[in-house]
């Protein structure tokens, strides 16, 4: 992500930011370049409002959860914690230095609904 981009997500409206620059769904502090908005309502479905996440976590939402299912039934970040496997991934990822990179692969569930 480029500067420009970086130092506009500082700016941009945000819900559920427990501290300036810590992730609301790991709670661990976001370093610069892992930061991350994330639309709570997928912009395809007409969201607006962003919460910036660790890269990681933000990568690992997409990888498991469908726009659909992120629209309909975990569009704030209280629900994003009841995904039985973000649940799984968060508690992994909270042992982790916050420079952590994890490799991230779409779930098969994701892969068999992609429409390409």
């Amino acid at each position: 992500m480029g500067k420009i981009k970086r130092n506009a997500l500082l700016s941009i409206p945000l819900v559920g930011v427990k501290a300036p620059n810590t992730c609301p769904l790991c709670e661990r502090v976001i370093p610069r370049h892992h930061l991350e908005a994330h639309h709570l309502i997928p912009k395809s479905k007409g969201g607006k409002s962003t919460v910036l996440l660790h890269s990681a976590c933000h990568k690992q939402i997409h990888a498991l959860i469908t726009e659909t299912d992120l629209a309909n039934h975990f569009n704030t970040i209280e629900s994003l914690k009841t995904h039985a496997g973000l649940a799984k991934f968060i508690d992994w990822i909270k042992t982790k230095p916050i420079d952590f990179k994890e490799r991230v692969r779409k779930s098969k569930q994701l892969k068999s609904s992609a429409h390409w």
